[in-house]
């Protein structure tokens, strides 16, 4: 995931919820803390969790990761592919791209003798197959491609990016930066993508800036450092798994229901946010054949969230 062992999709957001700079929790209050939180984003699944979305600003500036000017998203598959080609083939350093209407509608104007890019949208429609019975009309789905012309951002004149707002750095919170410094596990700032790379132990993280909130930050950041957990010198979960593969949905659900554990510990969200459940529901999709697999997912995010702990000095004193 964005937001995963690298590879893979993205990160999780949390909520603000209230900011108390001081928290006592022995064994059992973070037992029953853990099965609340399981229980609420187990019961927001149910009622239908949403859409999940990046808790960080994608404005498209990256070439490699194009989005539309239009809609705000992102394009996928074989049009990123030949998004980024083009782009890094012309020379351009900023991703938005949109079609001549798009850009007219943005109130730009494509350069006279400007060549266009082709994307494809596919979209599914209804089909009926009619047999010699007219009642019986079998329903089946059917694909079919739409090309469109695109220009990229660099090819348009008299369109200025929306100034983007920055979270302020002052809305940094102390306690939670020393938990997570004090897990030992080097973190690399910078790009637009959150993700754990296990070959040299590093976490990546976008900007505080680029958040939506503090919360939201230090939730993706629980989030890679709970995949960081999982290596051969720390709690040993297997992290091979490919993604979109059951192995790497098991191991995001375990780090998101993390994630929205340790929040809750510090203080930064005390319910687990539609965020976390909107993001382990995506995950739960591929393991819809298995009914346990949150179960399990929770199991795993308890024995990560208690290995965070150990590493705190005042419970290292304490067992000493």
């Amino acid at each position: 995931m964005e937001g995963s062992v690298e590879g893979g999709r993205e990160a999780r957001s949390a909520g603000r919820g209230d900011l108390p700079m001081s928290h006592t929790f022995n064994s059992t209050t973070r037992t029953d803390v853990y099965s609340r939180v399981t229980a609420e984003i187990i019961a927001a699944i149910e009622q239908g969790a949403g859409e999940w979305r990046a808790p960080w600003l994608h404005n498209g500036t990256s070439v490699a990761r194009p989005i539309n000017i239009s809609s705000g998203k992102r394009y996928r598959g074989i049009n990123t592919l030949a998004l980024w080609a083009a782009g890094f083939a012309a020379g351009h350093s900023d991703g938005l791209w949109g079609t001549y209407k798009q850009w007219q509608d943005a109130g730009a104007q494509v350069r006279e003798g400007e060549r266009s890019t082709t994307v494809v949208l596919w979209r599914e429609i209804k089909a009926s197959r009619q047999t010699d019975n007219e009642d019986d009309d079998d329903g089946h789905r059917r694909m079919f491609a739409r090309a469109f012309s695109v220009f990229n951002v660099a090819q348009v004149d008299g369109y200025e990016r929306p100034v983007t707002p920055a979270l302020p750095g002052a809305e940094r919170l102390s306690h939670a930066e020393a938990f997570i410094a004090n897990l030992g596990v080097k973190t690399a700032f910078g790009g637009s993508e959150a993700y754990y790379r296990p070959s040299n132990d590093t976490v990546f993280m976008p900007p505080f800036t680029s958040f939506r909130d503090a919360a939201s930050f230090y939730g993706v950041w629980l989030h890679e450092n709970g995949h960081a957990s999982g290596a051969k010198h720390r709690l040993d979960r297997d992290l091979s798994g490919r993604f979109g593969s059951a192995a790497y949905a098991a191991e995001e659900c375990c780090v998101e229901i993390l994630s929205g554990l340790i929040l809750a510990d510090l203080g930064i969200a005390h319910h687990p946010r539609p965020d976390h459940a909107a993001y382990v529901a995506s995950w739960l999709k591929v393991l819809k054949g298995d009914p346990k697999a949150i179960f399990a997912a929770a199991s795993k995010a308890q024995q990560a969230a208690d290995w965070m702990h150990g590493q705190q000095p005042e419970i290292k004193e304490m067992a000493a």
